[in-house]
This record gives C-alpha cells, sequence and structure tokens, in this order.
C-alpha cells in the first residue's frame, strides 16, 4: 500500500492506486486489478504520463524515461550535491513515524503502507523551508533544494519505514505459539536475524535497478503505479510557476489530518466509548431495558468505530475492494458465525460478568483453544477458509500472470551472466566466450543518465551480499538453531519469490507477499517433518525461514520500486543506493524497538488466547495458522471449516482465473463486479467487524468527495490519506507510552458491562 500501500492488505500489501496517472482511455489495455489499475494505449510501448499543478502546464511523456528538465522547474545550480546530512535524517525521521505507524496499523488491521508519499510532501515542506531561511553556506542545513534531494529524502524515508511486515505477523506469532517469551530479552536476536534479512533484500534489490527499471521496464510494462505517482509529486511540488502554492496547499491538509488523527488517537484514550467506539447496540440495549435482541449484535462486535487510520485505508483503496472487505466481515460475522453457534458447531465465552443486566455478553473473538477440533470458537472455525482464500487466491494471482516465469527465468540468467562477467574483469582476467554477450547487453541497454561516476559498481552489492548472507545464516543457526542448509533455501525462496513480487508490484501495484511466506513455509514443513525435529523447534524452523523469505522479498521489492522514483527524477543511483543502505540500518532497530514497545503496553498481542485486546494481530493470526498447519503431522482443523476452507478457495481461485482469461479485451470492464478475494479473506481473519465498517465508511467518503469536488479530491486525496494513517499511527505510539508509564485516566461510560 507497498506505498499510502501495501498497501496492503493483510500480506499482500496491496498499494495505493495511482490517481496521479492520467492516461488516454483510447484503446485501453489494464493490468491488474479494478482498484490497481494501470492503463496504456494501445500497447506497453506506447504510454502516455501526464501531471499538472495549479498554474503549471501539463507535461505528457514516455513514461519509461526520466521526467524531461522542464523549463518551469525551478533551476538548482547545487542539485548534484544531493546527498547530504540533512536529507537521509529528516528521510529517517519521517521513515520512523511511517514505521511506527505500520506497527500500529498492522497490528490492528493487518494493513500497511509505505512511506514515499509521506516523506516526498513533509521533506519537501521541512527542506523547501530550510533552503529558504538558513543562509547556503550554513553547515549540513544551509543550500539549495531540487528535486533530486526531495528523491533522497522519501529514499531514506521508505528504507527507514521498512522491516514492519515481519513485526506484524512472524514475530508476535512466535509470541503466540510460545516459541519467544520476552520481548525485551529477545531483541537483541530479533534485531541481528533482521539485520541480515535487510541487507540481503537491499544488496539483491541493487542489481534489480538495471534490469526492471532501466532496461527491460518498457518490454514488460513495469510501470510501478505508487512510484510513478511519487516521482510525479516530486515533480510537481517544484514546478515554478504554481508548484509553490500548489506544494503549500498539499502539505497543509497533510499536517491538518496528521494532527487531527493524533489528538483524536490521543484524547479517545480517555473516553473511549465516546469519542472512539459508538456501541450503538448497547445503548439500544441499555434504552430498551435490557432486551436481549440489541446485545446479540453487540456480542458480535457490531459497533462503529472512528478510527483515522482505517477510514482513510478505505478512502485509498476504492469502492470495489471496501466493499468486498465489508462483505467479508458481514458474511463472517454477522451470518456464518451466528449459523455455526446455532447449529453447535462453534461457542463463544460468556463476558458478562456476574452483573444481571449484562450476562448476555458474549465474545465470539476468543481463539477458545482448549478443543479446538471438538468445540472450536467462531473466530478458530474462521480462521482456516480466511487464510486458506488468501494463500490460494495470491498464488493463484502469481501463476495467471504465466508471463513472468518466462521473465523471471531470462532476468536470473542475464543477471548471473552480468555479474560473473564484470566479475572476471574486476579480477584482471579474460571472461569466457559465453559471457560476452552479457557484456554487450548491458553496455547496449545503458542508461544515458548513468554516467560512471554515479553507476552502483558489481563488486559493491555482490561483496554486500555475500556478507549479509553470512550473516543471515550465522545468526539463524547461532540464535535459532536452524540448519545453514534450510536458511539457503529460505533465501532461494525468496530471490525466486522477488522477482514475481517485483513484477506483480511494476504491472499491477499489488506485492504477494502472502505467496512468498507460505510458499516457503509449506516448503520448510516438508523438511523439518523429515527431519525428526519436535513440535516447537519445527514450528520456530519454520517462522524463521518464512520471516527471512518474507523480509526479503518484501525489503527488495521496495527498494526496486524506489529505484523507479529516483530514476524518473534523474537521481544518481549510487547517491539513492546509498541512502538506501544508511535508512535501512535505521528500519533494523526501529522495527523491533516499536514492537517491544507495543509489546510492553499491550501484552495481549503476545497471547492468542486472550478474549479482548485493543491489537487483533490478524496477519500474526495467520502466520502462526500456516505453520501449525506446515509442521503438524495431522491438522487440527475441525472437518467442517476445512471443507468449507477448501470449497471457498476453489471459488476464489476460479473467479481469478475467469478475471484473467475470460474477462479480458471488451469484458474488461466487468472486472469491476469481481471481489477482491484478499480483502474478503483478511476479514475472516480480523474477529472485528468494526474495521470492515470503518473501511467502507472511509470508501464513501471518498466517493462522495470525488462526486462532488473532484478537482480538490484529485489534489489532496493522498494527503489527507498520509496525514490520517500516520496521525493515528503516532497517536498509537504516545497511547503505548502512556500506557507503560501507568496513565489511566479514563470513562467507561457507553461502553458494554464498563468495557471499551
Amino acid at each position: 500500500m507497498s506505498q499510502p500501500s501495501s498497501s496492503a492488505l493483510g500480506h499482500t500489501d496491496s498499494k495505493v492506486k495511482s490517481e496521479a496517472l492520467k492516461l488516454d482511455p483510447h484503446e485501453l489495455e489494464s493490468i491488474g486489478d479494478a482498484d490497481q489499475t494501470i492503463i496504456s494505449e494501445g500497447s506497453p510501448n506506447h504510454q502516455v504520463v501526464s501531471f499538472n499543478t495549479e498554474g503549471a502546464s501539463t507535461i505528457e511523456q514516455d513514461p519509461y524515461v526520466p521526467f524531461p528538465i522542464d523549463p518551469e522547474v525551478v533551476a538548482i545550480e547545487d542539485e548534484n550535491n544531493i546527498l547530504r546530512i540533512r536529507s537521509i535524517l529528516l528521510g529517517m525521521i519521517l521513515g520512523g513515524v511511517v514505521n511506527a505507524a505500520n506497527l500500529y496499523l498492522g497490528l490492528k488491521t493487518g494493513l500497511t503502507f509505505v512511506a514515499s508519499l509521506f516523506g516526498s510532501l513533509l521533506g519537501f515542506a521541512v527542506l523547501k523551508t530550510l533552503s529558504k531561511v538558513v543562509p547556503e553556506n550554513f553547515p549540513i542545513l544551509g543550500g539549495p533544494f531540487g528535486p533530486k534531494e526531495n528523491a533522497i529524502v522519501q529514499t531514506s524515508a521508505t528504507a527507514a519505514g521498512g522491516l514492519s511486515n515481519i513485526f506484524v505477523s512472524a514475530v508476535p506469532a512466535m509470541y503466540q505459539m510460545g516459541l519467544l517469551k520476552d520481548p525485551k530479552a529477545d531483541y537483541p536476536r530479533i534485531a541481528v536475524v533482521t539485520l541480515g534479512v535487510a541487507y540481503v533484500g537491499f544488496f539483491f534489490a541493487t542489481p534489480l535497478r538495471k534490469i526492471f527499471i532501466v532496461q527491460m521496464a518498457r518490454q514488460m510494462g513495469l510501470i510501478f503505479p505508487t512510484s510513478t505517482a511519487t516521482a510525479t509529486t516530486i515533480q510537481s511540488l517544484h514546478i515554478a510557476t504554481g508548484g509553490q502554492q500548489s506544494a503549500r496547499g498539499k502539505i497543509r491538509v497533510l499536517l491538518y489530518s496528521f494532527l487531527g488523527a493524533f489528538i483524536l488517537r490521543v484524547v479517545s484514550n480517555f473516553a473511549p466509548g465516546i469519542l472512539w467506539d459508538w456501541h450503538v447496540f448497547t445503548w439500544i440495549y441499555i434504552w430498551g431495558n435490557y432486551n436481549n435482541l440489541a446485545i446479540w449484535a453487540e456480542s458480535w462486535g457490531w459497533y462503529i468505530q472512528w478510527t483515522p487510520a482505517v477510514m482513510g485505508t478505505g478512502m485509498m483503496v476504492g469502492m470495489n475492494t471496501a466493499l468486498s472487505i465489508f462483505a467479508g466481515s458481514l458474511l463472517s460475522w454477522g451470518v456464518i458465525g451466528p449459523i455455526l453457534t446455532r447449529t453447535g458447531s462453534a461457542s463463544g465465552l460468556a463476558i458478562g460478568g456476574d452483573s444481571e443486566e449484562w450476562k448476555p455478553l458474549m465474545t465470539f473473538a476468543s481463539m477458545n483453544l482448549k478443543d479446538p477440533v471438538g468445540n472450536p470458537s467462531p473466530r478458530y472455525w474462521l480462521l482456516w477458509p480466511g487464510v486458506l482464500l488468501m494463500v490460494a487466491v495470491s498464488v493463484v494471482e502469481v501463476l495467471c500472470q504465466h508471463q513472468i516465469f518466462r521473465h523471471s527465468a531470462s532476468i536470473v540468467v542475464r543477471a548471473v551472466g552480468a555479474a560473473a562477467y564484470a566479475v572476471f574483469k574486476k579480477l584482471g582476467r579474460t571472461p569466457p566466450r559465453a559471457l560476452e554477450r552479457f557484456a554487450r547487453n548491458d553496455s547496449s541497454e545503458a542508461n544515458e543518465f548513468d554516467h560512471h561516476t554515479h553507476e552502483i559498481k558489481p563488486w559493491m552489492w555482490i561483496v554486500g551480499l555475500f556478507a549479509s548472507i553470512v550473516v543471515t545464516c550465522a545468526s539463524a543457526r547461532a540464535q535459532w538453531g536452524m540448519p545453514i542448509g534450510m536458511t539457503i533455501i529460505s533465501i532461494i525462496i525468496a530471490v525466486l519469490f522477488t522477482l514475481l513480487a517485483i513484477l506483480s508490484t511494476g504491472m499491477t501495484d499489488m506485492t504477494p507477499l502472502t505467496a512468498v511466506s507460505k510458499s516457503s513455509q509449506l516448503v520448510l514443513g516438508g523438511v523439518t517433518r523429515n527431519g525428526h525435529y519436535d513440535k516447537a523447534s519445527a514450528e520456530t524452523l519454520n517462522s524463521i525461514g518464512g520471516l527471512v523469505a518474507a523480509g526479503v522479498a518484501n525489503q527488495a521489492t521496495d527498494l526496486t520500486a524506489d529505484f523507479r522514483i529516483g530514476f524518473l527524477l534523474r537521481t544518481p543511483p549510487r547517491a539513492q543506493w546509498i541512502a538506501q543502505g544508511i535508512g535501512s540500518l535505521a528500519a533494523i532497530f526501529l522495527a523491533p524497538a516499536i514492537f517491544l514497545l507495543f509489546a510492553q503496553a499491550y501484552p495481549c498481542i503476545l497471547d492468542v488466547s486472550s478474549d479482548s485486546c485493543a491489537y487483533s494481530a490478524p496477519s500474526a493470526t495467520a502466520w502462526r495458522a500456516a505453520t501449525i498447519a506446515a509442521t503438524s503431522p495431522t491438522l487440527p482443523i475441525p472437518r467442517s471449516s476445512g471443507i468449507f476452507a477448501i470449497c471457498l478457495a476453489v471459488v476464489g481461485s476460479l473467479t481469478t482465473v475467469v478475471k484473467y482469461f475470460f474477462l479480458v479485451g471488451p469484458r474488461q470492464k466487468y472486472r469491476n463486479y469481481l471481489p477482491n478475494w484478499m480483502g474478503f479473506g483478511v476479514m475472516m481473519v480480523v474477529p472485528q467487524p468494526c474495521i470492515g465498517l470503518a473501511v467502507l465508511i472511509g470508501a464513501i467518503v471518498s466517493k462522495a468527495w470525488e462526486k462532488f469536488r473532484p478537482r480538490s479530491h484529485n489534489d489532496y486525496l493522498f494527503a489527507v490519506i498520509a496525514g490520517m494513517i500516520s496521525g493515528e499511527g503516532v497517536g498509537g505510539i504516545f497511547n503505548a507510552i502512556l500506557a507503560i508509564a501507568g496513565v489511566s485516566v479514563e470513562t467507561t461510560v457507553g461502553c458494554p458491562a464498563g468495557m471499551c
């Protein structure tokens, strides 16, 4: 929402639809989902990107070459000196904000987004102001500021805001399974394995810049919508005539939405039943003199939650995906769940206490693992259909794009050949004749903006990749007891699926991390079952292997997409690469530290048996389920749940096949009527229908805004979304600090049985 991305639904990280891409509808060809559509004219070789700001002329050009040096862009005398302390430090700070927001949002809903747009806008606001008020020769802070340095800021922010996905899935799942005990004591070894994963992904992404961004983007139609939108935004911010006014408007809106969301999240902590959660059915229950009809809906979690972050996500994903998410909530927690309890296939827990008025109050969100097969909770029963649906659809989505495999094989051969040729030349030896064609291809397709003084030399990433693989293998072996061969298998899986993930992201703006992690877990499950490991060891190795695969794929995909921004803005590759490396170092320590903060403030995150928790951690629950399934000799799944899961996965898979092979050409418009099965599946895992309702409210608000104020919607939508998500995320961090400090002054007015 990789970008706001990934997001993102669950581990798919479905990223924001690029409304900055305005393309001619003549002879349209769409790639991807209805809510992640890239439109081209005629063929991938004839596409036009246009961007406009108030008072600025429209720039139309081929999206596979860098933006032209437009005469209206402010002249920057020193734009080659862009790798500055101020830009990297500011980017790391902004990335830290996004990291915090992603941990908050991911633990709450399973959704994440990337820092590119957020870093671009606020980076412009801060450094443009500094360039005007601080003397040019002032150390560190002084000097001109242009679009290339703006790209460095967002690059650093993107890198520093990464890696959060494994801390909302694999890591909390390991605590829920009892494989880890104390987050504070575990911090060093979690940080070390994160270090290896981050830099394997970073160094592996380095050669992919030239392949996916420079050489083969046109042939494969890799436009990277969110990245193109971010680059377009940066270019627009620096347009001379009207650009400054437009930029100020966007930044002002972002700051207002950020402050509003932050204040609401903090203040509502003291009156949750009034300012945050509206338990409408509880009010009806009380006003109706404790009539039991209303308490049924309350027991299933049907209330309104005024969460800016989730509503912002609804504004971002579009109406189709929002309706799919709400349908997942409605059918799971309004239809299927009640049928299960009615027929005795599942049961809930009474939480009303001894009070006579509240005795009918139940919870159906408990895992209740005392007898998960014979007497499951609705949450446990619905977990398996949701997880299998997401995995099946994610894998089928990739398989249906069959051209990806052909391109991937070609890319691997070319990358290995070019790297081998470079190593021979570096050692002063004559390369074998078979490698000469890779050198010719490499030089013939070299980009004119990649001057040799700005290139990333092969030895830079080859040495780093080897070192990071060694660190990953050593840390996995020393700290988790993972055989080196198993770690290598995880990295190989990550490499193969990273190529698919990048191609999918470039074509559809969707990063299939679910397929990456779950495929790795299934492969490693076969290894552990044949290795005579005990249950705890098998689950640990499976989780760490999946963590390595998902982390490497996520990091490499984000950074490759980030290279697209620098390419369009003519940013020197080496400068951007260094900024990515430094920003990644910040993420290595930030992400686990923020997770530690949440774990200390809300221990229920680590306890799967918790009946009531502000953070349902759906991605962690799904990860735990996949780990158990991959490592257990017999699956602890109720028979009815397993049958329903298979049927639902078949329906989702067939629908996906129909989308790619039947709804093409003139019938492609009907894709808008197909459900987004990933969103539907996520809400079967999230036992909070209020989340689905909040997403729908956000989508409705966005649709109405677009209908009645289309221009302001186009200008300010992304700024509002970025402010809402990051503001609530930082507010959540502030509340966590208050919880650790023991600050608790709240009223339970409006809460069922005095609980919110």
